[in-house]
């Protein structure tokens, strides 16, 4: 099965300091099964965490996958997006 690869959107470029996080969003496309190996495999998480995650970004639209610097978190985001999901890079809190 093919897939689109979509690039990771990043919210600000500005500075790679402090926390960052890769915001996951719901598709039509992708099955649950399809979700949950890639969030373990992009962010070496749990079986138990992804299933958590993918249900919370199917349930509500979204979801925040993983949480560390903004280099790693582009990477991972990477990993995400190859499978056709939407992913975005942001700060974790607002400045």
């Amino acid at each position: 099965m093919s897939h689109t690869v979509l690039e990771p959107e990043s919210t600000s470029k500005n500075s790679s300091s402090g926390r960052w996080m890769v915001m996951m969003f719901n598709n039509d496309v992708n099955t649950i099964d399809e979700v949950i190996e890639v969030l373990c495999r992009a962010t070496q998480c749990g079986l138990d965490e992804a299933e958590i995650e993918a249900w919370e970004a199917h349930t509500y639209g979204k979801a925040p996958v993983h949480f560390a610097s903004q280099d790693e978190c582009t990477s991972v985001a990477e990993v995400i997006s190859a499978i056709g999901l939407r992913t975005e890079v942001e700060r974790e809190w607002a400045d």
